[in-house]
């Protein structure tokens, strides 16, 4: 099971489930139903899961799912937010152990946390972060790579100090499109992800990112002291 704290609202506050679990027993109930949701969906894949299905591995009766989820598209929904806490609270806590050079080595950093996920985190392989299942997974407004991008601008504003601005923004949702159909090709090519593809995925976002935030780099791709200070 899972020790990741399961964020049960998007940023808006919108909820994927029917109620709040309010006791320990209910909230380990549904990361039950959540961790039983990421097995089938790497065994059966979307089409095969049904809430019955999810109900037996979960060992715990039909009625316990539908008191939190109306179907197995809110279930998905849960298990998608659940994987944007987890892979933005690893990143996270990556930029917080590691030292870097400059945003470049982050946007590395960011990736492999992506992969490693790809890897190792039952249910992402199929899932990622809902694309499979639905573009506005996440957030009814916006579509799921938006979202992600805004959660992970947040994370680089925070480590590099840079201002944000309109620009900024448009260049890192370009970047996680971008990355995030690169990386899709190195997960096809093999289950592990092809090295080669994943090393290229990386060269291409940081190549854009510095020739679109300029303002943020010197030559030959460096900071400039102010982007550096902050300032």
């Amino acid at each position: 099971m899972s020790s990741q704290p399961l964020d049960y609202c998007d940023d808006a506050g919108n909820s994927s489930l029917r109620r709040q679990p309010t006791q320990r027993r209910s909230a380990r109930r549904v990361e039950r139903m959540l961790d039983a949701c990421a097995e089938l969906l790497d065994e059966l894949g979307y089409d095969g899961l049904s809430t019955t299905r999810i109900a037996e591995r979960a060992d715990v009766a039909i009625g316990s799912v539908y008191q939190f989820f109306p179907d197995k598209r809110a279930i998905s929904q849960a298990l998608t937010r659940r994987n944007v806490e987890l892979f933005v609270g690893r990143v996270g806590r990556r930029f917080i152990r590691e030292e870097y050079a400059g945003w470049w080595d982050a946007v590395d950093a960011i990736i492999d946390e992506y992969v490693e996920m790809h890897r190792s985190v039952p249910g992402f392989k199929s899932l990622r972060f809902g694309d499979a299942v639905d573009l506005n997974l996440l957030d009814a407004g916006s579509d799921n790579n938006t979202v992600i991008a805004g959660r992970l601008r947040g994370l680089l504003l925070k480590e590099f100090g840079m201002a944000d601005s309109e620009r900024l923004d448009t260049a890192v949702v370009v970047a996680v499109e971008a990355g995030d159909a690169v990386m899709k090709l190195a997960f096809r090519r093999h289950p592990d992800g092809d090295p080669e593809i994943i090393a290229e995925a990386k060269t291409l976002v940081r190549s854009y990112l510095s020739r679109q935030l300029r303002d943020f780099n010197g030559p030959a791709g460096r900071p400039t002291p102010a982007a550096r200070s902050g300032s």
